[in-house]
């Protein structure tokens, strides 16, 4: 008897997802190269040389880097480039779910969610490698919502908003951005936050994609139906 299958994702999600992947993934490594070029970071809004960084980093290895080599100028177009590719993706993919109301029907988290019974519960089943609720398959559990809301509502826009208060070209346009973030390099060091902040959420969701089942969960992203566990 074959199992079950739900359709568990729309177009609109996977196009998104797919494209969102590879951009985050050259927006990490140009990023990266970027980083290399002054790998201190500061608060406030000054930071060169002679100033005492909060954080210092080894420069990063070019197999990490885009491009591998050091090019500041060509990691910054990388850069530039795919940010718009992120920033428009994100707008046309928040408008789209709203239409078609999958941020009310699947994201939506619920008082009951959060109590600490049902979170407990969840944290329980996801140790045992149980990630999904029998009775309601198609479901998202309460741990995806808030790591997926705090991606989608915190993570994403804050980067980009940090990444338009550095622009020189924006800084001139919107400069109340700027003195909002306390600075520009207070807005550099927010935004390598929110960044690794992302970073983590990608390591941790392939991790949780190969527990879960590699082959089902990137056949359901290509396709849509996701066929449930026996």
């Amino acid at each position: 008897m074959n199992a079950p299958t739900v359709y568990r994702h729309r177009l609109a999600t996977r196009l998104w997802h797919w494209v969102n992947a590879v951009a985050i993934v050259i927006l990490i490594g140009s990023g990266l190269m970027i980083l290399n070029a002054h790998p201190r970071l500061y608060w406030g809004r000054y930071g060169a040389n002679f100033d005492a960084p909060w954080i210092t980093f080894d420069r990063f290895p070019g197999w990490v880097t885009i491009p591998q080599t050091y090019n500041l100028a060509l990691a910054r177009n990388w850069h530039l480039s795919f940010a718009l590719v992120l920033g428009f993706g994100l707008l046309a993919y928040m408008i789209v779910s709203l239409l078609n109301r999958h941020f009310q029907r699947d994201l939506t988290i619920r008082a009951r969610e959060l109590s600490r019974a049902h979170l407990t519960a969840d944290v329980k089943a996801h140790l045992a490698f149980r990630f999904h609720d029998p009775e309601r398959p198609g479901d998202y559990n309460v741990l995806q919502k808030l790591s997926y809301a705090l991606v989608l509502f915190a993570l994403l826009p804050l980067v980009i908003a940090t990444g338009i208060a550095m622009s020189p070209g924006l800084n001139a346009a919107f400069p109340w951005l700027l003195d909002l973030l306390g600075g520009r390099q207070s807005a550099r060091s927010i935004h390598f936050l929110a960044a690794s902040g992302i970073t983590l959420f990608v390591i941790v969701h392939l991790v949780l994609v190969i527990l879960a089942g590699a082959v089902n969960e990137v056949r359901s992203m290509l396709t849509g139906w996701w066929r449930v566990p026996r």
